[in-house]
């Protein structure tokens, strides 16, 4: 069952498998990056001083001025600046995975376009005159 199980797990498509997930979690947490401190601030601020962070619905009476002051104080909140954000990242890394995919596609369509295809079969009948030739040259 080891055996088995190792055969499996060394297959080249699980391996490839593993890979892509180890580098789409890395690659989500640059995206991630890319639109909390770089994409974010500059269009909160075209939006009038916006901090998308500090978007949320209190479900209660309090008022609190962040979202940090409402999470220490154990309030119940809808954040939906943080959902925004996430939509955001979402947009970013299926595009850039759409656009990284469509080039391995191209790729793999110039490989097989470059490998010659094989000639196609002789008929049986010339074959055998071949070897009547061949056979006719030695004798």
């Amino acid at each position: 069952m080891f055996n088995e199980f190792k055969k499996f797990a060394m297959r080249g498509n699980v391996v490839d498998l593993a890979v892509g997930f180890i580098l789409g979690g890395a690659f989500s947490t640059i995206v991630k990056s890319f639109v909390d401190d770089i994409l974010m601030p500059p269009l909160g601020l075209l939006l009038g001083g916006v901090d998308f962070t500090n978007l949320f619905i209190t479900l209660g009476d309090a008022e609190y001025a962040t979202l940090e002051a409402a999470q220490e104080a154990g309030a119940a909140t809808i954040n939906y600046g943080l959902f925004i954000n996430n939509v955001i990242a979402f947009v970013i890394l299926a595009f850039a995975l759409f656009i990284m995919i469509q080039g391995m596609n191209k790729m793999q369509e110039k490989k097989a376009d470059d490998t010659p295809e094989a000639p196609p079969a002789k008929p049986r009948n010339e074959e055998l005159l071949e070897e009547i030739r061949d056979l006719l040259k030695k004798g």
